[in-house]
């Protein structure tokens, strides 16, 4: 590593050129050798399993997008983000198995990917968040993924229970008794309020604006009306490329 005693006048040298990788430090400009990486490291067996095991959590969180927007607050980024950092060392147990089978010529659909959730979730009831919402009583995967998540508020009247439903219909059972339905339309917009058993007004629920798109990280919800958001390929399968691995929220 070298520093750079001098630069352009009014400017800081950044970036990569040829190889040599700049940047300022406490106002001090060096130089490195940018790292390569061999190609053989991504072809290990270890690697194509950790990539496998991406690929199919990507899979998993698409299938529950729209009730992981509604469940799972975002410290940073999007709730598919924080879902996926509150759950990661559960996910990547569940799927190893799966992943080492799909590795080496298996076929692997969302039914298999699901499953195999599911019996970890039933071993390991306090592994994997489903809700983890600001205000109310965190949810965990206790078996299959439910048709419904009750939420319950952790203090204050305004709203007492949080009902979200897979199929996009949020019902909010309030202090006074009146219910309200909002439905979703699993694009993040928002909820809209049917005005159901009287109360009328507007649900803006909890869902949030999800990126989608061009990074596949597990960070950007893998939403499929906005370009896939690093989808691992159609037909149900884990085929196709799922980029890097995500990091952490916390």
């Amino acid at each position: 590593m070298a520093q750079i005693k001098q630069v352009g006048i009014g400017r800081k040298s950044s970036g990569t050129i040829d190889g040599i990788t700049y940047y300022t430090l406490n106002g001090k400009t060096f130089a490195r050798t940018t790292p390569t990486m061999p190609a053989s490291v991504y072809n290990t067996p270890e690697a194509r399993t950790r990539q496998a095991i991406f690929k199919m959590v990507q899979m998993h969180m698409k299938h529950h997008l729209r009730t992981i927007r509604q469940t799972i607050t975002a410290k940073t980024g999007t709730p598919c983000n924080r879902y996926y950092s509150l759950n990661k060392k559960g996910l990547n147990a569940a799927l190893q198995t799966l992943a080492e089978q799909y590795v080496d010529g298996a076929d692997v659909t969302i039914t298999d990917i699901e499953a195999a959730i599911s019996a970890y979730a039933a071993e390991h009831p306090t592994s994997i968040k489903i809700a983890s919402k600001s205000g109310y009583q965190e949810v965990y995967l206790t078996g299959p993924w439910p048709s419904t998540i009750t939420l319950n508020a952790l203090a204050g009247d305004s709203t007492v229970i949080i009902i979200v439903s897979e199929n996009g219909v949020q019902t909010t059972i309030n202090a006074d008794g009146t219910v309200t339905t909002g439905t979703y339309s699993g694009e993040g917009s928002g909820a809209t309020d049917s005005g159901n058993n009287g109360t009328s007004g507007s649900d803006s629920g909890s869902n949030g604006s999800g990126s989608g798109g061009t990074n596949p990280e597990p960070g950007n919800d893998p939403d499929p009306n906005t370009g896939g958001g690093g989808s691992t390929g159609g037909g149900g399968n884990t085929g196709g490329s799922g980029g890097g691995e995500g990091g952490d929220d916390e």
